[in-house]
């Protein structure tokens, strides 16, 4: 007699460790990627870009890690819920291919965040300055991927020691 088991997963199946642990690396990798920000990125992106996309005029300093921060912190909350399922979730869980996540997870933000989705939101919200759609300069691009990477990599560690 054969016997099938079937495996499922859930984001019911996420601990609260997890959770807390994808929430805490994305605030420590924001902040890190935020320092990038202000030191070696052209500025006026903390205190003018990103508080632009929620209609604030700047500049606003404060605001503008406040808001980061917060960005940080659901990406990493997203990113907890994206290696539940499918061939991600084992990698996730051990230190080696946790970094390797990191920078997959830094490139990916990068591409879907910087270059696609921050330009067409500046752009909605009448900013005047907003950077063209795909939003691909170099070596802009490879300076934010940089500073993706180097947000995502805290995020993935933490949620690999957290697991």
């Amino acid at each position: 007699m054969a016997t099938e088991t079937t495996t499922t997963s859930s984001i019911t199946s996420v601990t609260s460790v997890q959770w807390i642990a994808g929430a805490a690396g994305g605030f420590v990798g924001s902040v890190l990627f935020g320092l990038m920000m202000m030191f070696v990125m052209p500025a006026p992106l903390l205190e003018v870009v990103i508080p632009a996309m929620y209609g604030i005029e700047g500049p606003a300093l404060l605001t503008g890690w406040a808001l980061h921060q917060f960005h940080g912190v659901v990406l990493g909350l997203v990113y907890v819920g994206l290696v539940q399922f499918g061939p991600l979730r084992e990698p996730a869980r051990e230190l080696a291919g946790s970094v390797g996540l990191g920078v997959a997870y830094g490139v990916l933000t990068t591409l879907v965040l910087a270059a696609l989705v921050m330009p067409l939101w500046l752009a909605a919200v009448g900013f005047p300055a907003a950077p063209p759609f795909p939003n691909v300069a170099f070596p802009a691009t490879v300076v934010s991927t940089i500073g993706h990477v180097v947000y995502a990599v805290p995020l993935t560690v933490a949620y690999a020691l957290s697991s």
